[in-house]
């Protein structure tokens, strides 16, 4: 019975009758109706067959090609209103309607119609355009066989007053000579239908993705247009892949999107309004030092916020884009937005003399490294920032013969502006974030490959290897009563025969030589319950399993390289990176407390990476060094040094120190005092060895932990 009433509701004449007003809107007919019940008897019927063939109502459509003509009204607008019905019945038929059905002629030549009509100008129909376009790209990503279809018949190899005809000249002007040039007698194959449907259906959801965009806002038309391209990017086929990163301007747009977006951040912008709330104080990586619940208050908005949300949100896009396409596809777009934004845009800004639009950029990058996980940007990214050098650095390298940029950035880190420091040392933390073996090799490995950090001639085994730690008080390494406290140390709480592990044995050491080494009398952990070494072991631990995981293919050996009798005589260079890091690790007395945070957390960062060479470099206070070298502790070693020798002119130090504490924790009003900046800086020294204690006890092999205790001395 559904049969004849679906003759009845799909007849063009009927379909008409109400149309003698050709000024009468759509919506007040009874087409709207009409469209629907034809739409609900071909689902039913499709839900009744019980074998794949055609129904009497689906071929009753095609024979009498009710979809030409429907696209033929929608076309012409009549009744006024046609076209956006018209769109919403065929994304509802693509949708709805499960058998294949774009490879059937009554069905892919009006798609294709209805396909050029999208993305025009004040169409007033962007919403029912990109619910079409999805609907259409969800087909092709279901069954991307059917390309072979919705194409028209033709071939792009032609000439045109004696010239090949380029896919690069505007879509309109290439569709108006393609309909010129129509040939149908032509040999037709995959890739050219591909390279049709592409220019008119790929352009044409990017052109509208655009448009929206900036339209629209980011509403919900904008993200159907965006899921869109994301199907059609994904679609596996070389060929297809090959069109869009070859032979359309799809990725110069999307990079040229970026760079628009970009351009509308104000430099006025403040660099603390980039942090998400989450990594608000990220700044402070000490637990024992976290203020207090209003880190956890979501941030006020600021002028600023609309484009950068606009900006980052079109950066997460393309990220996803470049994520999900095809290899060909994802490099293209990626080395597009290498040249258009960071190269032709970014990177004149970050080497700008003023320092205002330093600052604010380099903030922006910072966040947008955060923001970055697609392999193939990532990489961009990294070579970008850092260059491609893999040998080892000379003290003499700076530009312009080696990377300008990566040079300039390290600068940064030493700027004398402090917030331009303590940003670009936020960059370097993202970075090193991030899963690219190259940041590591480019920033610190490469210097350390020969290990002649270390003294020629000097065995693998430690000083203090053999020492029975259970009879010390303090690490080997101090013996004046003055380096001794109530900081709990390592022991090793097993039978002497269990003690065979020389790594075990030699981690206790480096965790105890760590906790020593801040005297008693600059020691502010004995005051606060609860603020022993023992408080970083569980983030240690987080960080390490995080860059374990993260550096498990990279082909890192287990055991340091043997030391290479042809870099002997060498004379060892921490490389710019380490350079800059210690000098500023010099400075912790007289840096801002901020500054002396950021730093310290870089180079927690670096030393929880489990490479030996880093490890020992980093994280062993028994190297012999080779003349002229600097490790991590023997930079810690001299400001403790310098601090034993101001701490005899200073009176009442550990009782204001004891204040200085309070005050950062939140415990007491913050108040005016002398010399607060060396006080505050004893603090973040006293706080980063406790971090390094954790770090290297979490470094034990796997099940040593329980073998290990603390006690007080």
């Amino acid at each position: 019975m559904y049969h004849y009433h679906y003759y009845y509701y799909c007849c063009p004449n009927c379909l008409l009758l109400h149309c003698v007003d050709e000024t009468r809107p759509v919506k007040q007919t009874d087409i709207p109706w009409r469209l629907k019940q034809m739409l609900d008897i071909l689902v039913y019927e499709e839900k009744q067959q019980e074998v794949e063939e055609t129904g009497a109502c689906m071929e009753y459509l095609l024979q009498h090609k009710i979809l030409e003509t429907l696209c033929t009204l929608g076309k012409a607008q009549y009744p006024p209103g046609m076209s956006q019905q018209v769109l919403l019945f065929f994304s509802k038929v693509l949708t709805q309607i499960q058998k294949p059905v774009l490879h059937i002629i009554n069905v892919y030549r009006p798609v294709q119609k209805l396909i050029r009509l999208c993305g025009l100008p004040n169409s007033q129909t962007e919403k029912e355009e990109a619910q079409f376009l999805f609907a259409v790209c969800s087909r092709v990503k279901k069954d991307p066989y059917v390309l072979n279809y919705i194409l028209e018949v033709c071939d792009l190899i032609v000439l045109y007053n004696s010239k090949t005809l380029t896919l690069s000249m505007p879509l309109e002007a290439f569709e108006l000579l393609l309909s010129h040039l129509y040939c149908p007698f032509v040999p037709i194959t995959a890739l050219l239908y591909d390279k049709v449907f592409m220019l008119s259906a790929v352009q044409r959801v990017e052109q509208c993705v655009l448009f929206v965009m900036s339209v629209f806002q980011m509403s919900r038309v904008a993200l159907r247009a965006m899921e869109s391209m994301l199907l059609l990017t994904s679609i596996p086929e070389e060929e297809t892949a090959n069109l869009l990163a070859e032979e359309t301007p799809l990725c110069a747009l999307l990079a040229q999107r970026l760079c628009e977006l970009y351009s509308t951040i104000p430099t006025t912008l403040h660099p603390a309004d980039l942090h998400t709330p989450p990594e608000k104080n990220d700044v402070c990586s000490f637990p024992c030092l976290d203020s207090s619940p209003d880190c956890l208050e979501e941030s006020p908005s600021f002028p600023a916020q609309e484009h950068v949300d606009k900006f980052f949100s079109w950066l997460d896009y393309c990220d996803q884009l470049i994520k999900e396409a095809t290899k060909v596809l994802a490099v293209k777009l990626a080395k597009s937005i290498h040249q258009q934004w960071l190269i032709g845009f970014l990177q004149p800004q970050l080497l700008q003399m003023s320092e205002v639009g330093v600052l604010v950029h380099t903030a922006l990058l910072s966040c947008s490294v955060r923001h970055i996980r697609s392999p193939a940007l990532l990489q961009e990214l990294v070579h970008f920032l850092l260059g491609s050098e893999t040998h080892h650095e000379q003290r003499a390298e700076i530009p312009p013969h080696k990377h300008t940029l990566r040079y300039s950035l390290i600068e940064h880190c030493d700027h004398i502006s402090d917030e331009i420091s303590v940003t670009t040392l936020r960059l370097f933390e993202e970075l090193l974030k991030k899963p690219d073996r190259n940041i590591l090799t480019n920033l610190v490995l490469r210097n350390l490959e020969s290990r002649c950090y270390r003294l020629p001639g000097s065995g693998e085994e430690r000083p203090g290897a053999d020492l029975d730690l259970e009879e010390s008080e303090c690490d080997p390494f101090f013996t004046d009563n003055e380096f001794s406290g109530s900081e709990p140390l390592l022991s090793l709480s097993s039978h002497r025969d269990e003690r065979k592990s020389s790594s075990r044995t030699q981690i206790a050491e480096t965790v105890n030589s760590f906790l020593c080494l801040v005297p008693q009398e600059a020691k502010t952990t004995q005051h606060v319950q609860g603020a022993g070494y023992d408080t970083y072991v569980h983030d240690a631990l987080k960080s390490l399993k995080e860059c374990s995981a993260m550096s498990s293919d990279w082909g890192w050996p287990d055991t340091p390289k043997p030391l290479d009798v042809h870099f002997i005589s060498a004379d060892f260079y921490e490389g710019h990176f380490l350079k800059v890091l210690f000098d500023r690790v010099a400075r912790i007395l007289e840096q801002p407390y901020e500054l002396n945070l950021q730093v310290t957390s870089v180079l927690s960062r670096l030393a929880v990476f489990p490479h030996p060479h880093l490890h020992e470099y980093l994280l062993d206070p028994y190297i012999n060094l080779s003349p002229g070298a600097r490790s991590l502790f023997s930079m810690l070693v001299r400001v403790i040094g310098e601090l034993m020798q101001r701490i005899q002119h200073f009176p009442n130090f550990t009782q204001r120190l004891i204040m200085v504490r309070r005050q950062l924790m939140g415990l007491e009003a913050e108040t005016m005092m002398d010399h607060a900046t060396l006080l505050k800086g004893v603090i973040v020294l006293e706080e980063f060895c406790k971090e390094l204690a954790a770090i290297a006890f979490v470094k034990l092999p796997v099940g040593d932990h329980e073998h290990l205790t603390a006690f007080s001395p």
